[in-house]
């Protein structure tokens, strides 16, 4: 099978198509012929050294595809399976190692490139809408960089839960896919601190350090910045007496591992997500597919804010 490698930390560059092995599943394990393998920055920290990881390893870390061969003592998943998973590494490839206890049963009403696409980024929106700040009716909420992959999908889950929902965006045509995810105003990144201060219940920030301070501005007395990620750069060291100063906030840096590190809440998330795809209650918008062996060129059109909605690795 073929696979993408990283053996030491740097640009897209370090990404290498090699074939391998075809792997064997072990205790609690399973194999996965993979339909399609989602492109999110964090695997551009995993592939850069922000996150460090044991060199050399496969790297991506969601897809979606066919169970083929399971290991001894899994039950609940059979050959046949199709199946999805987030935050498992190694799923750049043709063929995926994967603990059965972290994957989930894609319904029949969601193809499987869609199910890739819906994983990391749909459990993410989940838990930030409904978890880390459960968002109420009547609630303004912030999201940065909203014709993303990721906006687009807060956009949505943040207007099933009632709320108004503001967007920042770069240019006309992002502001054109933000909208049609609902979003009720657009504004540029330059304006949004100014146009928005003091109103916000919430800010979701995947962007980080180009962001945060004017986040921070936008909020309202006791409101939440959820800083979920660093597209620009990491944020500086913040002063916890800013925070009192500009109207006893509250800040949290969260992670998905975190919110579905029980297997119970992993499942609850994913059936969510996937009954509301099948519903047409939320769309995702997979704007590029590229062939495995192009990982490279995915990485640099993610990182040069050259794409807008999902991409996917296509084996």
């Amino acid at each position: 099978m073929h696979a993408i490698i990283v053996s030491a930390p740097g640009g897209p560059e370090v990404l290498a198509y090699v074939e391998r092995p075809d792997p064997t599943p072990g205790d609690g394990e399973i194999v996965i012929d993979v339909a399609a393998s989602g492109v999110n920055f964090l695997d551009i920290y995993h592939r850069s050294g922000s996150y460090p990881l044991s060199l050399p390893t496969p790297i991506g870390s969601e897809g979606a595809g066919t169970v083929s061969a399971v290991g001894p003592n899994v039950r609940e998943v059979a050959v046949g399976d199709t199946v999805a998973w987030a935050n498992v590494l190694g799923s750049y490839a043709e063929k995926a190692v994967v603990p059965a206890d972290r994957v989930v049963p894609v319904p029949d009403g969601v193809p499987a490139d869609v199910a890739a696409a819906a994983m990391l980024q749909g459990m993410t929106a989940h838990y930030l809408t409904h978890s880390t700040h459960e968002v109420r009716e009547g609630e303004e909420v912030l999201v940065h960089a909203g014709a993303g992959g990721m906006g687009q999908l807060l956009i949505q889950l943040a207007k099933l839960k009632g709320a108004k929902v503001h967007a920042t965006v770069s240019t006309s045509e992002k502001e054109k896919l933000a909208r049609a995810a609902g979003a009720d105003e657009v504004l540029r990144y330059e304006d949004f601190a100014t146009a928005l201060r003091g109103k916000i219940d919430v800010v979701y920030d995947g962007v980080g350090a180009a962001t945060f301070d004017g986040g921070l501005e936008a909020l309202r007395p006791r409101g939440l910045m959820a800083l979920y990620g660093a597209a620009s750069g990491p944020v500086p060291p913040v002063d916890p007496q800013t925070l009192n100063k500009q109207g006893s906030l509250f800040l949290t840096r969260p992670t998905l591992v975190h919110y579905i590190a029980e297997r119970r809440e992993l499942l609850q998330r994913a059936s969510d997500l996937f009954g509301w795809i099948a519903d047409g209650r939320i769309a995702i918008n997979v704007s590029h597919r590229y062939p495995l062996a192009e990982a490279r060129q995915a990485h640099e059109d993610l990182a040069g804010r050259r794409t807008t909605g999902k991409l996917l690795l296509i084996p």
